[in-house]
């Protein structure tokens, strides 16, 4: 008996230390809803494929807040070793130089194969810095596209399976909806990505000089051209007919469009997830809009989303770890499954392939859109937006125009502050990053 017991206490000192050897691995993140329980699923499945290290994954709110609350923990010591940052805070991250470990780097120091060529160049492109160096995973990069309810569309007498591709043809679009009886014919989420920043690239024009930040810190401003007055012009007196409904800042516009209230949307296409699990309706994806007469248009979107990075201050094992992470988010199987269930664009270019020998863009129409929208050729004035302090531009944005949809500003008068504002914090940035 008291050797059976001796055995037993031996057997659970083994499976404890054994648990105390798994090295821990902190993730932070900003996903909730349906996107919070695939990066639970994803650290799940990296959990129990290897038993040497175990992610955690945290939501910690927004994307804003969980920056704020990492930058916090990074100076009192206690940072995550995985930080989730939008792409709005890229600029920053690649200025914090001692606070991260460039993902190239981490891959590399842990010994592991990694080729930056794998990954779908606009999007590796924009997370890597001037001397080629990949800085952060693009774990979910996202574009903007065009949301529409085709049983709305049908009760409207329009054509469900054919989404307008214009801006023209999205008002006459929204003119019938309303007539049909629909309140919220058109809306948007994040109004500076959608129908500035991308709007911009879309049609081959610049959203700020210096190739929109790419080039250097001293880029500034210029959506004040006639395109950008004509288009925001539009919106303002599409707001007046109700025919485009402004529900908010950042997502908020996201939910109005699951729910049905509100029939067609500009936004992310990672919204696609929500819509399948939680909508209601005929549901179907078309490219973003554009203005025909433009010369160039449509070029490309840009990416939105967020990356992955790796903060500086751990253990060389743990850092292995996160390394080994990545590895298993590359992979052709996780990374397709991924981009099918969300939305997000495909990590790797195999992952793309992968998708489509599968007949997953056949089996689920404008699933694609994204992805062909992003790997149009770029130009300088298409690869992306990286601006610093540009959380803080983006409210700029917001909250001019607000003054637009209220009817309080006139457009012109409205962007020319938006720029006048928003390179003072431009030039703040590049003052303190020089």
């Amino acid at each position: 008996m008291k050797f059976k017991l001796t055995l037993s206490a031996l057997a659970l000192g083994l499976a404890s230390l054994s648990a105390q050897a798994q090295t821990e691995i902190q993730w932070w993140h900003s996903m909730g809803g349906a996107l919070g329980e695939w990066v639970n699923d994803l650290a799940k499945d990296f959990n129990a494929s290897q038993k040497d290290y175990k992610i955690v994954p945290t939501f910690k709110g927004s994307y804003d807040e969980s920056m704020t609350a990492a930058i916090a923990a990074y100076r009192a010591g206690n940072a995550p070793h995985i930080l989730q940052v939008f792409e709005v805070g890229t600029a920053t991250m690649m200025a914090s130089k001692g606070a991260i470990v460039p993902v190239g780097k981490v891959m590399q120091d842990a010994g592991l194969k990694f080729d930056q060529n794998a990954y779908v160049p606009a999007v590796a492109g924009y997370y890597t810095a001037p001397n080629g160096q990949m800085l952060s995973f693009p774990f979910n990069s996202s574009t903007p596209v065009f949301h529409y309810n085709k049983d709305a569309f049908k009760a409207a007498g329009l054509d469900p399976n054919t989404p307008p591709t214009t801006w023209p043809e999205v008002a006459l679009a929204a003119a019938k909806l309303k007539a049909s009886g629909h309140k919220c014919p058109f809306t948007t989420s994040w109004i500076s990505w959608t129908q500035l920043e991308s709007f911009s690239a879309w049609h081959n024009t610049e959203f700020a000089t210096k190739g929109n930040g790419m080039r250097g810190m001293d880029a500034r401003l210029s959506f004040n051209t006639p395109l950008h007055v004509r288009h925001i012009d539009n919106l303002a007196n599409m707001a007046k007919q109700g025919l485009f409904v402004y529900k908010g800042r950042g997502n908020a516009a996201d939910a109005t469009f699951v729910s049905g209230e509100c029939a067609m949307a500009t936004g992310s296409s990672a919204l696609y997830g929500s819509v399948v699990r939680n909508g209601k309706f005929g549901y179907g994806i078309g490219t973003l809009p554009y203005y025909p007469d433009v010369n160039g248009a449509p070029q490309n979107t840009v990416i939105g989303g967020a990356s992955l990075w790796v903060m500086s201050g751990k253990k060389a094992p743990e850092y292995k770890g996160v390394a080994q992470f990545f590895a298993h988010l590359s992979k052709d199987n996780v990374a397709a499954a991924s981009h099918q269930r969300t939305g997000y664009l495909p990590v790797t270019k195999s992952s793309f392939e992968v998708t489509e020998k599968s007949g997953f863009y056949k089996k689920n129409p404008g699933t694609d859109v994204s992805v062909t929208q992003m790997i149009r050729k770029t130009t300088d004035k298409s690869r992306g937006v990286r601006l610093g302090n540009f959380v803080q531009i983006r409210t700029i944005i917001d909250e001019e125009l607000e003054g637009v949809w209220s009817g309080k500003k006139g457009t012109q008068e409205a962007l020319d502050m938006a720029i006048k504002r928003g390179n003072e914090q431009l030039e703040r940035f590049e003052k303190a990053n020089k």
